[in-house]
């Protein structure tokens, strides 16, 4: 069952909001009147969200415009991001939306390639995916033998050794670790010379070279052969983006041998 966080804190803030302004209205000068001849005292519905509202609203404006944390639950964006990694997302790069309805009101800026985004599951919006852009609109992008073409040009791959996984990322270990140049982004990839071009049970929709239309971007995973993204479900709508993810301020796997917290990427930024 998906709880739809932001769709309780728009209720509870309404509501809570609504009953601290009836009381101020009208509530809270019946009662005075009364403890001039009897012992009168506030109704704990009324106290309670007196007390809960500003805390509730400051969640709310955060929460929607400003950053907004998220967990990775997967290794489709390693070794970029790993399992148990809790990131920040920044709300407002690509313009500010409302809350729930997640209509832009006020344009900032838009994805660029090679950003680390947030977005919600074109196939499922209640699901939030994240991975990077690879295909800005108008874009022409291909993926031949393990490599990525970006309006027929193929991007630079520098190796860098061989990657050794912990915890929820040991099942990647011993794919080939490189360093990626898209555009002006310099980030690290996986690639597994053994597997196919794609993740396992992705129903891959096109062959060749795909023109990213108006509107829309086209997402992969920094774990190229693990990674259920664009090749396997298409374009994401400007409608679906959520927010750039800007560092990590927890890293907390269960799985990893010792203790479960990694110190050494708190603080760590995304590129």
């Amino acid at each position: 069952m998906h709880f739809d966080f932001p769709t309780f804190l728009v209720l509870a803030c309404a509501f809570t909001g609504a009953v601290w302004l009836i009381d101020i209205l009208f509530l809270a000068k019946r009662r005075r009147e009364r403890a001039r001849f009897e012992d009168v005292k506030e109704p704990v519905l009324i106290e309670y969200s007196r007390s809960f509202f500003p805390v509730i609203l400051i969640v709310l404006l955060v929460r929607s415009f400003l950053f907004e944390p998220f967990r990775i639950p997967s290794g489709s964006m390693m070794p970029t991001l790993l399992v148990g990694d809790f990131i920040l997302v920044n709300k407002y790069k690509y313009g500010l939306r409302l809350p729930v309805l997640n209509e832009k009101v006020v344009e900032i800026g838009e994805p660029q390639r090679g950003d680390v985004m947030v977005f919600r599951y074109p196939q499922n919006p209640r699901i939030d995916y994240i991975k990077r852009v690879i295909g800005v609109p108008g874009d022409r992008v291909a993926y031949k033998n393990k490599v990525l073409y970006v309006n027929g040009e193929p991007t630079q791959l520098q190796p860098d050794g061989v990657f050794v996984g912990e915890g929820g990322g040991a099942r990647d270990s011993g794919s080939l670790q490189f360093i990626e140049t898209l555009g002006d982004v310099r980030h690290h990839i996986l690639i597994n010379p053994r597997a196919p071009n794609f993740a396992p049970g992705c129903q891959v929709l096109w062959q060749g070279e795909v023109k990213v239309p108006d509107g829309h971007y086209f997402m992969m995973g920094d774990n190229r052969d693990n990674s259920n993204d664009g090749r396997c479900w298409g374009f994401v709508p400007d409608r679906n983006l959520v927010g750039k993810a800007v560092g990590i301020w927890m890293s907390w796997d269960s799985d990893r041998s010792g203790f479960p917290v990694d110190w050494s990427r708190i603080g760590k930024g995304i590129d």
